[in-house]
């Protein structure tokens, strides 16, 4: 089940009470104040981590308290503190504060670890207030309570390529020949409910990259207004460095006009942030070994005069394909700059030539 948005709350643990207590020992007529303090309540954690990929395991377990600090005891004793809690959360979880709205972290990188709520503070014992003038001291202090927090988690895939398009053009395909994901793959719109995330390599071994590719539930005209799945999915390709479009050019889709279909996606994508379509995007011309030559012919003319990359490719046949991944690959070294150097030796010059290398300048500034 992918869970991608979950509701929690916490509670730090209280710290614990201070002690008011007297020394009374055989021989020790004048002992004094003796009251311990009270331990420090359990901070709750919280740590991003590859054993988990969505957030179903908090949407059926809200609730999540750490230990509370033990009071204080006689003979200057102190409580023993809290046990911390430790949550975890996939990669590319952001935390908001559900009161306030505001976002406390956003996890991009694995092992990240942040105190989300802290524990109170333990009580002070007696023995704290004694003085040359005030020898019996009955103050004491209570612990101070923990903090309580209502958080909202929100899942945004961590992917260098985003798969868009029209419901049933075949992204659940391509990325299944391209990775070792196996999405449900049937011939009717929104098959795909929930994203799928696929490892693609490029090259060989010793030179051998990766780069991770993201296969979202079909879009529609209206998605950014809730129509179709609506915008429960399009927040996943806000973190993709290349946008690959795929376009149906047969006659299977029933929707007469390819360009049409790729202004539409775009449009819903600018509406849900205008920032998308600046991205690199790549478009893809999907099902070519039934493709209609007019559609192929109107497309490749709109991709010519946009400046874009088209690539036609069949997901049956596999035609295309392995232009296509290192197409996608070369695009994610260019607006990924610290990766698959080593890969660009081994591209087509046609690719090579569509995705120049970045500038000596930049790459000496990222060193």
């Amino acid at each position: 089940m992918f869970i991608d948005e979950a509701k929690i709350h916490v509670k730090a643990g209280d710290g614990g009470n201070g002690c008011m207590a007297f020394r009374r020992e055989k021989f020790v007529p004048r002992g004094g104040p003796s009251g311990g303090d009270g331990g420090h309540g359990g901070d709750i954690l919280m740590t991003s981590s590859l054993s988990h990929n969505t957030l179903v395991h908090f949407r059926f377990n809200p609730e999540h308290k750490s230990e509370r600090g033990e009071h204080g005891m006689g003979s200057n004793m102190s409580g023993h503190s809290g046990e911390p809690l430790l949550l975890q959360v996939p990669v590319g979880t952001l935390v908001y504060d559900e009161d306030t709205g505001e976002l406390m972290h956003d996890f991009t990188r694995t092992n990240e670890t942040i105190v989300i709520a802290r524990g109170g503070r333990g009580g002070r014992g007696n023995q704290h207030f004694a003085t040359s003038t005030h020898q019996a001291p009955r103050e004491h202090e209570l612990g101070r309570p923990g903090e309580e927090r209502h958080l909202r988690l929100e899942l945004r895939l961590l992917a260098d390529a985003g798969l868009v398009g029209y419901p049933n053009v075949g992204k659940s395909t391509l990325i299944s020949r391209l990775s070792a994901a196996r999405p449900k793959i049937a011939n009717y719109a929104f098959t795909t409910l929930q994203p799928n995330l696929g490892v693609v390599k490029v090259g060989d071994w010793p030179h051998e990259q990766s780069f991770t590719i993201a296969d979202l539930p079909g879009l529609i005209e209206g998605a950014h207004e809730g129509s179709g799945l609506g915008i429960q999915f399009l927040k996943h390709i806000e973190r993709t460095s290349v946008i690959v479009h795929l376009v149906d050019i047969s006659d299977a889709s029933g929707r007469p006009d390819p360009v049409e279909d790729f202004k539409i996606i775009t449009a819903e994508l600018e509406s849900f942030d205008p920032e998308l379509p600046k991205r690199p995007t790549i478009i893809v011309a999907s099902k070519a070994d039934v493709a209609n030559p007019d559609k192929l012919k109107k497309l490749t003319t709109y991709a010519k005069r946009r400046k874009m990359p088209l690539y036609p490719i069949s997901g049956v046949t596999g035609e295309g394909l392995d232009a296509l991944k290192y197409a996608i690959a070369a695009a994610v070294q260019q607006h990924r700059p610290v990766v698959m150097e080593e890969v660009r030796e081994e591209l087509p010059e046609k690719i090579k030539r569509a995705y120049p290398p970045p500038a000596a300048s930049a790459r000496r500034s990222r060193r």
